[in-house]
């Protein structure tokens, strides 16, 4: 053989081997990346039953998955600090190796119920034991297989962040295929074993890497490389920059997608559209060739800032594809832009991990700071806006401004403009008339002057931040709801106690859904007096107040009533004396503001004396008697984050057990993004019960009296009584195309379809 076929023969195989080694990388990148993410929304799921489909369930996961990715980002770092180079493979194989022993994902033993109170803090508990292991395992593969990489001796392996596009490109599958492919296919166990397999696989990719990497003739040279490598340290100034870059977009993501699940639903569809953006974002600027420019992505990021205030200033109730859409189109612009900065300043391979061990830390910090400071700390959703105004301040250092001869007026100008737009808030007169009749106008106008700073002046990105401060101050100074405005934030969300401008009526709000209202004045102005009349979805010729007659009607005596829900407490003057009403609810401050005369008079007027359930009413229902109930009203499924344990085949069992011979169950299921009488009626099925569905607009709806879909369920025709005959109840069997909810399965995009498609017909 001569020298030059012997030259091409060890070419050839050379080639093989880095595409070998890059294929292999990838894959296990890839498929660490697919768990990685999967795992999240499905063991969020399996957990969110514990606290009634609160949406903060997934904002306290958030940061549990952020802080512990720091942990296996450091991890990574420390291991590659080791002069050893086997020592770090066996290390981490032998944790790999260990965390599958734990797997399939279960709740770990002792966490089956929350306590009172500390749910951030028990949350935290349950997932660090439940699955931290594994997480943290899988969190510091990344970092880990691209230092790995850069020693393999592959050509790319000096510039090994194309990877991290990989790793994110995995993770943004996972999580799009969730709630499209395996929520609506799989039950929650057989996920649970598909992800167990996965698991096994990814340790058998990355033992296949290490060996790839010990066994390079290349590695000696690389490890030189990487010694003598004179690449400068990031300064300190820069670290803390790729700190703060990645806290902002890492709370928005938290802050947009509790805005977004609050008023539709608490489910892995509505928690993975935000984040799948989020992913999608590091993927296309860690590309070698970003398909969108960074230069075009800042241009377009003041307009998204200015997007969101406008989104946020109109209020009101807005359609889903507005809040879904222009939320999180928004968010995908600004989380660019930051992500971008982070790509146009990352270091030398060198320092890769230190970089990464960077971005998770600014990860967790923003996390913290959105799902459990600001909780604690606001009583109404500050950190949105507040996390917006610090997306002024990812834009990079400008240049010169415009017109640099006028810009040092900036400051006056501002400070006048703003005292002439808030100072009126303490003033009754026409200017603030004025100012609330045509806030949009207003609070537009001021965001679109930030969005000019930046692209018209090319202004210094401290007057932009001062400029959408001052935007997004105008919100709060002056706010979309009419008349005056009281807030209360738990942990199951915020609640809004509105006084209409003539205070004949008070309203209680969460999100843009009405969960009550009581009408404190008559049309004269006189004040009402005696017993409360129930409104808004509890009137008596409505679904529950027609259920509650006929039940009442029936039993031809004092009925015994189970009420899941307490609002504003209206159900309370349903009651009639001699009958027994218990109230479950999970939130206290929900039965603190229903108890205070101030803000409602339902209890103290009618039920002076009520003592709710307080916790998970799957948890709490679950310990009451057998067979005593004659009606259960279940009334948790308005427009905002709905407690889909509650509508599961299990769940109608618990009810059925409690009724008593001829009880029924009520469920109020009015709901503007999701179809659920179809859920309510298979469930029903599936436990031999028959139902009957009440579905009528009132055309009421400045009295306050609202259209209502309700759902009774029954055993026998006689049990609902005048019901079954009546025009405005329709016994509906269920659909035989229509999986059944149950505890292992349920369908919110499929609600979600149903909705938009009977709203089309």
């Amino acid at each position: 053989m001569s020298f030059s076929d012997s030259s091409a023969t060890t070419d050839a195989a050379t080639d093989a081997r880095n595409r070998r080694v890059l294929v292999v990388y990838t894959a296990a990148i890839f498929v660490s990346a697919l768990l990685l993410f999967s795992v999240q929304p499905l063991f969020t799921k399996m957990v969110l039953p514990r606290l009634g489909g609160s949406p903060a369930v997934w904002s306290v996961a958030m940061v549990f998955f952020q802080s512990l990715l720091l942990g296996g980002y450091a991890y990574a770092h420390y291991l590659m600090q080791l002069k050893s180079r086997i020592l770090p493979v066996a290390i981490h194989l032998v944790l790999l190796a260990v965390a599958l022993l734990t797997l399939p994902l279960s709740i770990a033993g002792g966490w089956g119920e929350p306590p009172t109170s500390g749910y951030e803090f028990w949350l935290l508990g349950l997932f660090a034991v439940s699955i931290g292991l594994p997480f943290f395992a899988l969190a510091a593969n990344n970092p880990l297989l691209q230092a790995w990489f850069f020693r393999s001796g592959h050509p790319n392996g000096p510039d090994p962040y194309f990877l991290y596009a990989s790793s994110n490109i995995g993770s943004f599958l996972a999580l799009l295929s969730y709630p499209v492919l395996l929520e609506p296919m799989f039950t929650l166990r057989t996920q649970n074993l598909i992800w167990t397999g996965g698991y096994g696989l990814l340790i058998v990719l990355i033992a296949a890497c290490a060996v790839l990497m010990l066994r390079s003739p290349m590695l000696a040279v690389a490890d030189r490389r990487t010694e003598e490598a004179e690449a400068p340290a990031p300064p300190w100034i820069l670290r803390a920059r790729w700190i703060f870059l990645a806290a902002v977009p890492s709370g928005l993501l938290i802050a947009v997608t509790a805005h977004i699940s609050t008023d539709v639903a608490a489910a892995p569809l509505l928690w993975v559209l935000p984040l799948s953006l989020y992913l999608l974002t590091w993927v296309l600027v860690f590309q070698s060739r970003p398909l969108l420019p960074h230069k075009w992505v800042l241009l377009l990021q003041p307009l998204a800032i200015a997007g969101v205030i406008a989104l946020l200033a109109f209020g009101g109730e807005q359609n889903l594809l507005l809040t879904l859409g222009g939320h999180q189109l928004c968010f995908f612009v600004i989380a660019m832009a930051c992500h971008g900065e982070l790509a146009r300043t990352r270091p030398a391979a060198k320092y890769l991990t230190g970089f990464y061990v960077a971005l998770s830390f600014g990860g967790m910090v923003g996390g913290l700071f959105a799902g459990l400071i600001a909780p604690y700390t606001f009583s109404w959703i500050a950190e949105y806006p507040i996390l917006l105004a610090c997306a002024a301040l990812c834009r990079p250092p400008g240049g010169s401004e415009r017109f640099a001869r006028w810009s040092r007026w900036y400051w006056p100008i501002l400070a006048v403009l703003a005292v002439a737009l808030i100072a009126p808030a303490w003033f009754d007169g026409k200017v603030m008339r004025w100012l609330e009749d045509h806030r949009l106008l207003v609070i537009s106008d001021v965001a679109a002057l930030s969005a000019l700073l930046a692209l018209g002046l090319n202004a210094n990105r401290w007057k932009i931040f001062a400029t959408v401060a001052l935007a997004l101050t105008l919100i709060r100074v002056y706010p979309p709801d009419d008349g005056r405005v009281e807030t209360v934030r738990s942990f199951f969300g915020v609640h809004k106690i509105v006084v209409t401008p003539n205070g004949q009526y008070h309203v209680l709000m969460h999100g843009t859904t009405i969960h009550g209202a009581e009408k404190y004045q008559n049309d004269d102005g006189t004040p009402v007096t005696g017993r409360p009349e129930p409104i808004t979805y509890y009137h008596k010729d409505g679904g529950i107040g027609q259920a509650i007659a006929a039940m009442r009607e029936r039993k031809g005596g004092a009925l015994r009533v189970a009420v899941i829900g307490l609002g504003s407490g209206t159900l309370a003057c349903a009651s009639e004396p001699g009958e027994t009403w218990r109230f479950f609810e999970i939130d206290q401050t929900m039965v603190d503001t229903a108890k205070d005369p101030k803000y409602f008079s339902y209890i103290s007027k009618c039920e002076p004396d009520m003592k709710p359930v307080i916790g998970d009413a799957r948890l709490t229902f679950a310990k009451e008697p057998v067979g005593i109930y004659d009606l259960i009203i279940v009334d948790a499924y308005s427009s905002d984050a709905i407690p889909i344990h509650l509508a599961t085949e299990e769940a109608m069992e618990i009810y059925k057990t409690r009724l008593a011979p001829q009880g029924a169950v009520a469920m109020h299921v009015s709901n503007r993004h999701l179809e659920l009488s179809s859920v309510v009626v298979g469930i029903a099925d599936a436990n031999d019960l028959k139902s009957w569905v009440y579905s009528e607009d009132t055309n009421r709806d400045s009295e306050y009296i609202f259209s209502t879909t309700v759902v009774i369920s029954a055993r026998e025709e006689a049990d609902v009584g005048r019901l079954a005959s009546s025009d405005q109840w329709a016994l509906t069997e269920a659909e035989d195309d229509q999986r059944v909810w149950t505890d292992d399965y349920s369908n919110v995009l499929g609600a979600v379809w149903r909705r938009l498609k009977k709203g089309d017909e």
